[in-house]
């Protein structure tokens, strides 16, 4: 999660320097960072953002040594800013830059590094900020959901239905906070934003296209369930986002009812533990036939095809296609 590593956030520094590899959450920090230090009525004379790649260092230091014209403060924005500063020239002037900072002029320097160990990173450590942008996970990220739930919406979002959210879209954060912010104008007079609410806007078309789909794999009909997955894809454009997300949320309650079905667990409990709604007859019918182990390996083959998507080794609608096709023949 982003960290800040000298004073608090409501005062402004000379010098920031956001660092992170994941650029939809980085951008959505320096977007948060922005709002922070300048207004938008303020950013047409305030405001200089730029690409590091195309810009002259000299530039950026004139920007910020001019008196602010129609604005409280200079900002300067530099993205993909690692070659940027990696210049030797560069380097020895930032530095002395980072001694002497404007005291009208604000400096972003948005990078995929840091090292902490440099003569610019300690002296950032005395004027200035550092902002490391890492993608939370797990609790982390429920934790930030509800946060978000609650600070932007007034709305409560407990952890079991911020992790349904979850499940049902991935961990990207930006758009996870887009998600909240559908559902809670999608229930306005409501003071929480409940599992009914996301099944019902975000997960039911996606819940059920994977239903299908895994549907049509145990029956061994292959060429049944590409066709079902494809209209997953053809119906709603987003699902090569989040298509890993509702067969893992699907799989997962397959597995655990699975094991509370091996325990002797009654079915109405198991029901209500799940969180299963809607086609209940067909969902465990298919745990019926389905031994836990095949279940779980099932778990694992869409793990490492989740995998192969997130590291570019491949597109979601082909490694989608395969993972199906291999499933359905087995």
């Amino acid at each position: 999660m982003p960290q800040s590593r000298t004073k608090s956030k409501s005062e402004p520094v000379p010098v920031y320097v956001l660092k992170g590899k994941d650029d939809s959450l980085v951008g959505a920090q320096t977007q948060m960072l922005l709002d922070e230090l300048i207004e938008p009525s303020q950013r047409v004379t305030g405001l200089l953002d730029v690409d590091g790649k195309d810009v002259l260092l000299s530039v950026v230091l004139d920007e910020l040594r001019t008196l602010p014209f129609l604005a409280d403060r200079r900002v300067v924005v530099v993205r993909n800013a690692d070659d940027f500063i990696s210049k030797d020239h560069n380097r020895q002037l930032l530095e002395k830059y980072f001694d002497r900072p404007s005291p009208t002029g604000i400096l972003v320097l948005v990078v995929r590094n840091w090292t902490s160990t440099t003569r610019l990173a300690r002296k950032l450590s005395k004027m200035g900020r550092l902002i490391d942008v890492t993608p939370p996970k797990g609790q982390e990220l429920s934790r930030r959901l509800a946060g978000y739930a609650r600070e932007a919406h007034e709305k409560v979002l407990n952890m079991n239905t911020a992790e349904l959210l979850v499940d049902l879209l991935g961990d990207d954060l930006p758009r996870l906070y887009s998600e909240i912010d559908k559902l809670a104008v999608y229930a306005p007079d409501d003071k929480a934003i409940t599992a009914e609410h996301i099944e019902a806007l975000t997960g039911h078309n996606r819940i059920l296209g994977a239903f299908e789909v895994i549907d049509a794999i145990i029956a061994a009909r292959p060429a049944q369930a590409v066709d079902r997955l494809r209209r997953m894809f053809a119906d709603d454009k987003s699902s090569e986002y989040t298509v890993v997300g509702a067969f893992a949320f699907h799989l997962r309650r397959m597995f655990q009812a699975k094991v509370m079905l091996d325990k002797g667990t009654f079915r109405g409990t198991i029901e209500k533990s799940l969180r299963i709604w809607s086609n209940k007859e067909r969902f465990f019918a298919q745990i019926q036939q389905m031994s836990l182990t095949r279940i779980g390996g099932y778990l694992q083959r869409l793990g490492r095809t989740d995998y192969d998507i997130k590291t570019g080794k491949t597109k979601a609608t082909v490694a989608m296609e395969q993972l199906v096709l291999e499933l359905s023949l087995r």
